[in-house]
């Protein structure tokens, strides 16, 4: 009898632009030369012990079997107090709150359910890398729309030019990765006008939302009635709390939105680990973790620029996040990428081109640290950024 030769069938890519993405490359350049990481946007520092204990009395007291699949009752009513206290808007725990698997599994469920293959979906860039392979497998059409240069301002005329018939949602970050920028009250009003004739939806990425600062509030869009009626807000306990790996995040929309990002949400992840659900819960019956985030990261970015400012590199705004960008044309003729390759290499800190976040590769002479780190951390890199 003949031996049937084994045979993988060939695969046509979803996703053909798709290869190994920059944030994995630096980090891996990073460890081979053993250069401080502030590439990567994740803390190196632990999380409240609090938050570990009550997670641990979760599972100590059961709670390790499947919960409802759009969360545990008690912590989606955590988040819409939370949202209520904060935005003044009041969504229903039962229909309008969903636990997800991470913010990134939130985005994919959110454009999943709404975009249909054709729809056109509005990206502002630079953005996150996940939303365009996103709207890929969603059949959408992606529709760039560039960020003011320099100032990574919104630019609303460029917007409404790029809003037809056929555009379906918009991506909205604030504070925005990787810019660090911070949309004030005026932005939202002009988006909330300008979308009203519309039937767009509204993705808001708000993953960042504690991390405002110089007194300012975080303009959700929860604040404006006339956005939070179109929009899926987006949210991270794993940035908000320090535990990046956990991967859990929220979804708050109208009950409506809800239902059916509810429908592909169960049959993508179905739900969400159940004890750390209970410990977050639990976790939140204290609000000052994250009132005191903003004044907690903003030392940490005052420390960081105080750091920069002695070197040759121009310090861009940071609003919000925990990310720095900085202008590198009075140190380096490098592109972008290869300034970086060459600063982890050569200085040993490893940094982020910003022409990663755009399709083109736009190269703008920017470069993106994160200062999500210890001060020991931090003040490592700054000793050895001290030689530019």
């Amino acid at each position: 009898m003949d031996t049937i030769a084994p045979r993988t069938p060939p695969l046509q890519t979803k996703l053909p632009a798709v290869g190994t993405t920059i944030f994995t490359v630096m980090s891996a350049l990073a460890t081979e030369k053993g250069a401080v990481n502030l590439g990567q946007g994740f803390p190196d520092f632990d999380c409240d012990p609090k938050l570990l204990q009550a997670v641990g009395d979760a599972m100590a007291r059961g709670l390790n079997q499947y919960p409802p699949m759009t969360g545990v009752p008690a912590l989606r009513e955590a988040v819409a107090a939370k949202i209520e206290a904060m935005y003044g808007r009041k969504y229903d725990p039962a229909a309008e709150i969903t636990i997800t698997a991470g913010a990134t599994q939130a985005i994919i469920t959110a454009i999943l359910a709404i975009v249909r293959p054709g729809d056109e979906v509005i990206v502002l860039e630079p953005c996150y890398d996940s939303y365009v392979p996103n709207i890929d497998l969603a059949g959408g059409v992606v529709v760039r729309v560039p960020l003011q240069p320099g100032t990574f301002r919104p630019d609303f005329d460029k917007i409404a030019a790029a809003l037809t018939p056929r555009t379906r949602a918009i991506l909205v970050n604030s504070p925005h990765n990787p810019s660090a920028t911070v949309w004030s009250a005026g932005d939202m009003r002009k988006l909330e006008e300008l979308l009203a004739p519309t039937d767009v939806f509204v993705i808001s990425d708000e993953v960042y939302e504690h991390m405002v600062f110089d007194g300012e509030p975080h303009q959700s869009v929860a604040r404006f009635p006339g956005l939070a009626a179109r929009s899926v807000i987006v949210s991270s306990f794993g940035k908000t709390y320090h535990v990046t790996g956990w991967k859990v995040g929220y979804v708050a929309a109208p009950a409506p939105v809800t239902a059916e990002f509810r429908k592909v949400h169960q049959f993508n992840v179905f739900t969400v680990n159940t004890p750390m659900q209970h410990g977050l819960a639990a976790y939140m019956a204290s609000p000052e973790p994250y009132l005191q985030l903003p004044a907690f990261y903003q030392r940490k970015r005052d420390l960081f620029r105080a750091g920069l400012a002695a070197t040759r590199l121009k310090l861009l705004p940071s609003e919000g996040s925990y990310f720095q960008c900085v202008e590198i044309s009075g140190v380096s003729d490098l592109p972008e990428a290869e300034f970086c390759q060459w600063l982890t290499s050569e200085i040993g800190v490893a940094a982020i081109p910003l022409s990663a976040f755009y399709a083109s590769g736009f190269d703008q002479r920017v470069v993106r640290f994160c200062f999500a780190k210890k001060d020991e951390t931090l003040r490592t890199a700054l000793d050895r950024l001290a030689k530019l």
